[in-house]
C-alpha cells in the first residue's frame, strides 16, 4: 500500500502477556531496537525505565519518530505504539515483531494516518 502522508501511527493494546516477558526493561529494550531496525527505521537513542515493584517503559527515539511500550505485568497488559513519518518505514512491521516476541492472548490494534487533517483510521 502506498501512502502520501506525514506519517502512520500504529497503536496496540495487548493483553494476556506473560508477566516475566513484560517486567524486564532490558529485554524489552533489546527487542524494541530490533523491531525498529526490522521496520527500516533509524534508531537515534533509547530510554528504558524499570519500575518497582513491576512494570517498564521503553522509548526508542527514531529519526522517523518513535516506538514505545508501557507495561503492566500484574495485569498482563502492554500498550505499544509506533509512529513513523514518511513512507519508507512501516510501523506495523515493528509492532508485529514485538507481538511475535510477547505472544499476547488478545490484541486491539489501530493504524492511523496522520498529518492530513482529521486523523483517519486505516485499520
Amino acid at each position: 500500500m502506498e501512502y502520501s502522508t506525514f506519517g502512520r501511527h500504529c497503536a496496540v493494546d495487548a493483553w494476556g502477556i506473560d508477566f516475566n516477558l513484560i517486567d524486564k526493561a532490558d529485554f524489552l529494550r533489546d527487542h524494541m531496537v530490533k523491531a525498529a531496525e526490522k521496520s527500516g527505521a533509524t534508531v537515534l537513542s533509547v530510554q528504558a525505565q524499570q519500575f518497582e515493584p513491576q512494570g517498564a517503559t521503553v522509548l526508542v527515539l527514531l529519526s522517523e519518530s518513535h516506538l514505545s511500550i508501557h507495561t503492566y505485568p500484574e495485569k498482563g497488559f502492554a500498550a505499544m505504539d509506533c509512529y513513523t513519518c514518511g513512507d519508507t518505514v512501516d510501523p506495523e512491521v515493528a509492532i508485529n515483531y514485538l507481538l511475535e516476541v510477547l505472544k499476547p492472548g488478545t490484541v486491539y490494534p489501530k493504524l492511523l494516518k496522520r498529518g492530513e487533517g482529521q486523523i483517519e483510521v486505516l485499520k
